[in-house]
């Protein structure tokens, strides 16, 4: 499902004011549920530091990128660092290690992507996957979008926000995008990872309100490569599609169009052919995100280009400064 576009509106005013209205009782509902199930959570000290890496609204702001960076840098500086995923869209509720034999529809397709940098563990209940991780030999757990998850205790909170859309209207969901209320969501937060997209995003003076006095580290996704030569059909099912569009038109490729699908689509054989055949029309070739690749049916991959990026930070220093405490307390 596409997020309605009052969620992003700021001042909710855009596109079904009435009904953020009508929704509203709906989010006091969740916001209660969620505080409830915090409060009486009893959080497992896993005995290693933890670094949580989430977001307070729904959809996609780069969290998966942000934790590749940091299980890569933390192994990097000698840490046996392994990341704790719910392994949304999988079909095993683990505890379970990701290996090689596993697909998109057993783990999720992040889980695929982060155990390109270390290794990652799936669970459904995170305290039982924790336990499993550290008795695998993890020094230090990095927990994929966990924020609002109460049953591990956290070494240090990053809050990773789209600078572009950042909080939207404001309105918890269904009402709006918020997974909890604001307020609550930046009290536990160490530091935010405010994801632009691109260096020079100039970013509005809401936002920087609503940030003002925590720790605010600028990042931006890079890609990897130069999008390839010729006419490119382009399609995406991640949380905004429009920022993997934009990026390639920024490069310079030559979008013949462009398809959104909805988070995390699971894309069926006959969709995929339907992707070649339009992509035919135009003399084109297929390109999607990395995160979408893994969810392709097998046989079809060969003849689409997966369009890899990478998190940039402007102020590496400070992440750093955070990050050094745990790797003191990681390593021997």
């Amino acid at each position: 499902m596409r997020p309605p576009e009052f969620w992003n509106s700021p001042d909710g005013r855009e596109g079904a004011p009435l009904l953020r209205l009508l929704l509203r009782p709906l989010g006091a509902i969740y916001t209660w549920a969620g505080r409830r199930r915090r409060a009486k959570a009893n959080p497992l000290d896993p005995g290693v530091p933890v670094i949580c890496v989430g977001n307070a609204t729904l959809g996609g702001t780069g969290k998966t990128p942000v934790a590749i960076y940091l299980l890569q840098s933390l192994r990097r500086m000698g840490v046996d660092a392994y990341a704790l995923t719910r392994g949304y869209g999988g079909q095993l509720k683990g505890p379970v290690p990701v290996s090689r034999g596993h697909s998109a529809e057993d783990v999720g397709d992040e889980p695929l992507l982060l155990a390109r940098a270390g290794p990652v563990w799936v669970a459904a209940a995170r305290d039982e996957g924790a336990v499993a991780a550290v008795s695998a030999g993890a020094d230090c757990l990095v927990l994929d979008d966990g924020h609002q998850n109460p049953l591990v205790k956290k070494t240090l909170s990053l809050l990773v926000v789209d600078a572009e859309v950042g909080f939207g209207n404001g309105c918890v969901v269904p009402a709006g995008p918020l997974r909890e209320p604001l307020a609550d969501a930046l009290e536990r937060t160490d530091a935010v990872i405010l994801m632009k997209p691109e260096p020079t995003y100039r970013i509005s003076d809401r936002l920087r309100e609503q940030l003002s006095g925590l720790t605010v580290i600028p990042a931006y996704l890079a890609p990897k490569s130069e999008p390839p030569k010729g006419k490119l059909y382009a399609f995406a099912g991640i949380g905004r599609p429009d920022k993997f569009f934009d990026s390639l038109r920024r490069m310079g490729a030559d979008l013949v169009e462009a398809v959104p699908f909805s988070d995390h689509h699971k894309f069926t054989d006959t969709e995929v052919e339907g992707l070649f055949v339009l992509a035919s029309e135009y003399d084109a070739a297929l390109i999607t995100t990395e995160k979408d690749y893994v969810r392709l049916p097998g046989g079809y991959r060969r003849g689409i280009h997966a369009f890899p990026v990478e998190v940039r930070f402007e102020d590496e220093l400070t992440l750093r400064r955070l990050l050094h405490p745990i790797i003191s307390a990681a390593t021997p």
